[in-house]
């Protein structure tokens, strides 16, 4: 009878001990794998509110735990929420930066706190070596060499002999500001039929495009031959302008965009864009992978360029699926 109950008793604490076992290994399982701390720059356009959403999506897929703060397009609220991510001890900080300089100082108390930095969609200027781990981002630059080789196609086929361009810029001293502008411009610098009349400031916000499209209009009015617009929120504040100044766009003028989102895909379709060159939001996954590789102290490329193409009328637009942005 003794060894009965002796062999229950031991069949009992066995049964608890393996219970206990896998309860603890649920409670690892639910711990986050890394605790990310993020920087979005504002939520200006519907590219910018897609590319925060990827990131939340991706981050939740993986388990990774996201700190994420709005900037509201000013960088002092970008520098306060990254040195709050160094005061909470965050294994990774990743930021998309609003302008290119004057990152310095807080990039290197993340550093002297043994915290990687990766940089999302934009690039910084800086005399420092080592503040950042890696860009992970579009190729600014060659999204400006795609729209600069649309327009000679274009411009090609329609046998024209002077084309006068304006030019609607992003955010002043960001990076794809300088770098679309800088492709493109390098592109047609060789052909003598290319003449930029204008370059204005939109600063990526629609409202921005609006103003900006109603002044060129006043300005330069029937001698504009094409407008390119460094992104579709821009672009699509300018249509209207270009409608009540009694123009067609797509037809009297060339519209030119940057982005890919749905509604300007859906206006290339309607012939009012003539062409969008591709600048994905979808950095999230790129992002937690690099992250992952980071905290366990891994190799990681410089620069991580996602692959992009180009909606033009040239091509078959029934083709092009949803856009998810």
């Amino acid at each position: 009878m003794k060894r009965k109950v002796l062999v229950l008793f031991i069949a009992v604490t066995v049964l608890m001990t393996a219970l206990s076992g896998c309860g603890g290994q649920k409670e690892n399982q639910n711990e986050p794998k890394l605790l990310l701390g993020f920087s979005q720059l504002g939520s200006e356009s519907a590219w910018r509110i897609g590319n925060t959403k990827d990131i939340e999506t991706q981050a939740d897929l993986r388990g990774i735990s996201l700190m994420f703060e709005n900037a509201n397009q000013k960088q002092e609220n970008q520098i306060a929420a990254i040195r709050r991510f160094i005061a909470y001890k965050v294994d990774v900080i990743a930021f998309s930066p609003i302008v290119e300089e004057g990152w310095d100082n807080v990039l290197m108390e993340a550093k002297t706190a043994g915290i990687p930095v990766i940089l999302v969609d934009r690039d910084i200027k800086t005399s420092k070596a080592g503040l950042t781990a890696c860009l992970i981002g579009s190729d600014f630059y060659k999204e400006g060499v795609m729209a600069a080789e649309y327009l000679i196609r274009k411009a090609d086929s329609l046998g024209l002999e002077q084309v006068n361009i304006v030019e609607i810029t992003g955010t002043e001293n960001s990076t794809p500001m300088r770098q679309r502008q800088a492709g493109f411009m390098d592109t047609l610098k060789n052909d003598n039929r290319m003449r930029v009349i204008a370059s204005v400031n939109g600063d990526f916000l629609k409202s921005r495009g609006a103003e900006c499209m109603k002044h060129l209009l006043e300005t330069y009015g029937e001698t504009i031959d094409v407008v390119f617009s460094h992104n579709d929120e821009m672009t699509l504040g300018a249509l209207p302008e270009i409608e009540r100044a009694g123009y067609v766009p797509g037809k009297d003028i060339i519209i030119i965009s940057i982005d890919g989102g749905q509604e300007a895909i859906d206006v290339l379709k309607s012939g009012k864009i003539n062409c969008v060159v591709e600048c994905t939001p979808k950095l999230g996954r790129a992002l937690m992978e690099t992250a992952m590789k980071l905290k366990a102290g891994g190799e990681v490329e410089k620069e991580i360029h996602p692959e992009e193409q180009m909606f033009s009328d040239e091509t078959d637009l029934t083709r092009i699926g949803p856009r998810g942005y």
